[in-house]
């Protein structure tokens, strides 16, 4: 059977544009039966796949075009945005430049700015480079001995203000904890005899960050607005589940990052982990706290959105599953005796 002649004819027959659907699937059919010269019921699964595909490419061929129109269309609005999101943060920068100048040698005030200015740029961009160069800077500058509680300190900033504003996933927040981790290794590999000083000022740095980024976010539920309350229904359940696992995701990504790097640094990474086994219950402690606090908040909102789930089970799609799984079920159901025939008729034939 050529399978590929098969699909023109029924392409060329049913060229016409004002046949309707049914006429069309029945002089599909008809040109099938001719060509193999058997029943419909006996047709092989190669010809009604051949007939299935190719009366699905008749009528969709013009959805399918719109489609890949759109699908250009958004590359390009992708394309353009990526550059706009570069743009706007050159165009912070230049601002900030702009007015360090005018404060040069303002201590003070350029302290000021500099946290001004954390707060206002997308930190995700550049996170590696701006952890790498605020710990080698902390080390250059530690003329007072204070380089702990100073690689703690930013640290902990860094990490807050990389987190703060997106979302609360496990994606995200390892991400950015291993992002963060990965280049303070890095810089305490090439610094071996401060090792023990930056790595374990830098998990410290990102517990804190991190605890104060979900407290900030369970302090802002009382007040967020209505419809960042429906886009936070949408991810509910991940974030509960989420929020009840964060020293798991924490020490995750220690265990991670700890076996990509040498054996001193990964020692002093596991001591580090053993030895903050407080810290962390105190971060699982909040964690349980947001999680409780968006229950009680937005349980309404959650049993407003099963509702919408149960009647989007009426719709056209839930019904395609419902008849689909029936028949994935009898697929299944047939294969199965055809097996059980097959092996009986083996085991008779090997008998006589």
């Amino acid at each position: 059977m050529d399978l590929i002649k098969l699909q023109l004819n029924i392409t060329n027959a049913n060229a016409e544009g004002t046949k309707s659907l049914e006429e069309k699937v029945i002089t599909a059919l008809k040109i099938s039966t001719d060509a193999t010269c058997v029943e419909l019921d006996m047709l092989d699964i190669e010809t009604i796949k051949t007939v299935a595909t190719t009366l699905v490419e008749i009528e969709t061929k013009s959805l399918h075009d719109e489609l890949e129109l759109l699908l250009a269309q958004k590359e390009q609005l992708e394309r353009k945005m990526e550059k706009q999101t570069e743009a706007l943060q050159e165009a912070k920068y230049t601002v900030f430049n702009a007015i360090e100048t005018q404060l040069m040698n303002q201590d003070q005030a350029l302290s000021k700015l500099h946290q001004i200015k954390l707060q206002s740029i997308d930190l995700f961009d550049f996170l590696s480079e701006l952890v790498e160069s605020a710990i080698i800077t902390a080390l250059e500058k530690d003329t007072d001995g204070d380089i702990k509680e100073t690689t703690q300190e930013v640290i902990k900033d860094i990490t807050f203000e990389a987190i703060k504003e997106g979302s609360l996933n496990t994606i995200r927040i390892r991400k950015i904890l291993s992002t963060i981790l990965h280049s303070a290794i890095e810089v305490a590999e090439a610094t071996p005899n401060r090792a023990d000083e930056i790595l374990p000022s830098t998990l410290k740095g990102m517990r804190s960050g991190l605890f104060k980024a979900i407290d900030r976010f369970k302090k802002r539920l009382a007040y967020m607005p209505v419809e960042a309350k429906h886009i936070l229904i949408e991810d509910y359940d991940t974030i509960i589940e989420d929020l009840n696992q964060t020293d798991t995701l924490f020490s995750q990504v220690i265990l991670t990052q700890a076996s990509q790097f040498s054996q001193n640094s990964r020692i002093i990474l596991l001591d580090t982990n053993q030895n903050m086994r407080f810290d962390l219950d105190e971060l699982v402690h909040l964690s349980k706290e947001t999680a409780d606090v968006m229950k009680d908040r937005f349980a309404s909102f959650a049993k407003k959105a099963v509702k919408h789930a149960d009647s989007a089970l009426k719709s056209q799609k839930a019904q395609e599953a419902k008849r689909m799984g029936v028949q994935a079920f009898g697929v299944a159901k047939t294969a199965l005796h055809s097996a059980i025939k097959s092996a009986k008729d083996a085991m008779e034939k090997k008998e006589k």
